[in-house]
């Protein structure tokens, strides 16, 4: 069963400047969503970066929803 994010995402004032980051490590939500959106797999991140899990990666996912769903959309007009 997957753990609910906020057990996971963990937010560190002296970590990567108090991004959003996963377990206390250095990853932050955002370089995990960057991998993803440029086309990176869940297998391929777990590959590369061993120490973080399939759950570290929902979790990731579930953070962005939920930041989507509650703070208020800022694009700019063209």
């Amino acid at each position: 069963m997957e753990k609910a994010y906020q057990t996971i995402i963990t937010i560190d004032p002296h970590i990567r400047s108090g991004k959003p980051i996963i377990r206390g490590l250095r990853y932050t939500v955002y370089d995990i969503l960057s991998y993803l959106a440029a086309g990176m797999t869940v297998a391929e991140i777990l590959e590369d970066f061993p120490d973080l899990t399939v759950d570290d990666i929902h979790a990731c996912l579930s953070f962005a929803a939920e930041r989507e769903r509650t703070q208020p959309c800022r694009l700019s007009r063209a």
